[in-house]
Protein backbone atom coordinates (compact mmCIF):
# COMPACT_ATOMS: atom_id res chain seq x y z
CA UNK A 1 0.00 0.00 0.00
CA UNK A 2 1.37 3.47 -0.85
CA UNK A 3 0.48 6.88 0.53
CA UNK A 4 -0.55 9.86 -1.91
CA UNK A 5 2.27 10.45 -2.42
CA UNK A 6 3.47 7.18 -3.20
CA UNK A 7 5.74 6.67 -1.01
CA UNK A 8 5.04 3.03 1.19
CA UNK A 9 3.23 3.20 4.42
CA UNK A 10 4.37 0.61 7.11
CA UNK A 11 3.28 -0.88 10.40
CA UNK A 12 -0.50 -1.24 11.20
CA UNK A 13 -3.17 -4.22 11.03
CA UNK A 14 -5.87 -4.87 9.44
CA UNK A 15 -8.52 -2.35 10.14
CA UNK A 16 -5.72 -0.36 11.35
CA UNK A 17 -4.65 2.72 9.62
CA UNK A 18 -0.88 2.44 8.74
CA UNK A 19 1.54 4.16 9.94
CA UNK A 20 4.07 6.35 7.69
CA UNK A 21 7.61 6.00 7.80
CA UNK A 22 9.67 8.38 10.21
CA UNK A 23 12.24 10.14 8.06
CA UNK A 24 15.82 9.92 8.62
CA UNK A 25 16.18 13.85 9.68
CA UNK A 26 13.41 13.67 11.92
CA UNK A 27 15.31 10.78 13.98
CA UNK A 28 18.84 13.11 13.82
CA UNK A 29 17.06 16.25 14.67
CA UNK A 30 18.19 17.41 11.36
CA UNK A 31 21.69 16.69 11.59
CA UNK A 32 23.21 15.07 9.15
CA UNK A 33 26.70 14.56 10.72
CA UNK A 34 27.23 12.66 13.78
CA UNK A 35 29.31 14.72 17.10
CA UNK A 36 32.43 12.66 16.16
CA UNK A 37 33.85 11.76 13.19
CA UNK A 38 35.61 8.91 14.61
CA UNK A 39 32.80 6.17 14.39
CA UNK A 40 33.65 3.84 11.23
CA UNK A 41 31.20 1.39 10.08
CA UNK A 42 33.28 -1.40 11.74
CA UNK A 43 33.40 0.73 15.36
CA UNK A 44 32.44 -1.81 17.98
CA UNK A 45 29.66 -0.65 19.91
CA UNK A 46 28.47 -1.86 23.52
CA UNK A 47 26.30 -0.46 26.41
CA UNK A 48 27.54 1.18 28.97
CA UNK A 49 25.84 -0.02 31.76
CA UNK A 50 23.24 -2.96 30.88
CA UNK A 51 21.76 -1.91 34.09
CA UNK A 52 20.81 1.70 33.71
CA UNK A 53 17.58 2.81 32.15
CA UNK A 54 17.35 5.28 29.13
CA UNK A 55 15.85 8.29 30.03
CA UNK A 56 12.16 9.57 29.57
CA UNK A 57 13.34 11.65 27.01
CA UNK A 58 14.96 9.01 24.68
CA UNK A 59 13.75 8.40 21.42
CA UNK A 60 12.05 4.76 20.45
CA UNK A 61 15.04 4.75 17.67
CA UNK A 62 17.71 5.51 20.80
CA UNK A 63 15.81 2.47 23.41
CA UNK A 64 16.25 0.67 20.19
CA UNK A 65 19.65 0.93 19.65
CA UNK A 66 20.51 0.46 23.09
CA UNK A 67 18.59 -2.63 23.21
CA UNK A 68 20.71 -4.24 20.26
CA UNK A 69 24.04 -3.04 21.44
CA UNK A 70 23.88 -4.82 24.91
CA UNK A 71 26.07 -7.41 23.36
CA UNK A 72 29.00 -6.13 21.40
CA UNK A 73 27.76 -4.80 17.89
CA UNK A 74 29.93 -3.02 14.86
CA UNK A 75 27.90 0.11 13.62
CA UNK A 76 27.38 -1.76 10.45
CA UNK A 77 25.66 -4.26 12.46
CA UNK A 78 23.70 -1.64 14.10
CA UNK A 79 22.36 -0.13 11.40
CA UNK A 80 20.97 -3.04 9.45
CA UNK A 81 19.26 -4.41 12.82
CA UNK A 82 17.77 -1.13 13.00
CA UNK A 83 16.98 -0.86 9.01
CA UNK A 84 18.81 2.61 9.07
CA UNK A 85 20.98 4.25 6.94
CA UNK A 86 24.62 4.11 8.32
CA UNK A 87 24.52 7.56 8.70
CA UNK A 88 21.93 7.65 10.78
CA UNK A 89 23.09 5.24 13.15
CA UNK A 90 26.05 6.75 13.55
CA UNK A 91 24.47 9.98 14.72
CA UNK A 92 22.50 8.02 16.93
CA UNK A 93 25.15 6.31 17.89
CA UNK A 94 27.77 9.60 18.80
CA UNK A 95 24.62 10.65 20.96
CA UNK A 96 24.38 8.00 22.73
CA UNK A 97 27.83 7.72 23.16
CA UNK A 98 28.38 11.44 24.15
CA UNK A 99 25.24 10.82 26.92
CA UNK A 100 27.31 7.98 28.66
CA UNK A 101 25.28 5.10 27.01
CA UNK A 102 27.11 3.35 24.70
CA UNK A 103 30.54 2.63 24.61
CA UNK A 104 33.01 2.63 21.95
CA UNK A 105 35.16 -0.59 21.96
CA UNK A 106 38.44 -1.32 20.59
CA UNK A 107 38.55 -4.09 17.85
CA UNK A 108 40.59 -6.82 18.76
CA UNK A 109 44.36 -6.79 17.90
CA UNK A 110 45.03 -8.98 14.77
CA UNK A 111 48.46 -10.28 14.12
CA UNK A 112 51.08 -7.66 13.90
CA UNK A 113 51.97 -7.17 10.05
CA UNK A 114 55.33 -8.54 9.46
CA UNK A 115 57.77 -6.30 7.72
CA UNK A 116 59.10 -8.42 5.73
CA UNK A 117 58.21 -9.66 1.99
CA UNK A 118 55.05 -11.81 1.35
CA UNK A 119 54.97 -15.03 1.57
CA UNK A 120 55.52 -16.41 -1.36
CA UNK A 121 54.74 -20.01 -0.70
CA UNK A 122 51.07 -19.04 0.10
CA UNK A 123 50.51 -16.89 -2.67
CA UNK A 124 52.02 -19.84 -4.84
CA UNK A 125 49.29 -22.37 -3.20
CA UNK A 126 46.49 -19.88 -3.89
CA UNK A 127 47.26 -18.65 -6.95
CA UNK A 128 47.28 -22.67 -7.84
CA UNK A 129 44.09 -23.24 -6.14
CA UNK A 130 42.42 -20.39 -7.88
CA UNK A 131 43.69 -21.77 -11.52
CA UNK A 132 42.12 -25.11 -10.70
CA UNK A 133 38.97 -23.64 -10.32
Amino acid sequence: MTSPGGAPRTGGTPGEAPRQPVRAYVMTRGRSQPSRNTLRPETLLIVTDPDRRPPPSATREERAFLDICRGLLSLAEAAQALHQPISVAAVLASDLIDAGHLTVRARPAAQPASPSSPDHHLLRALLDGLQQL
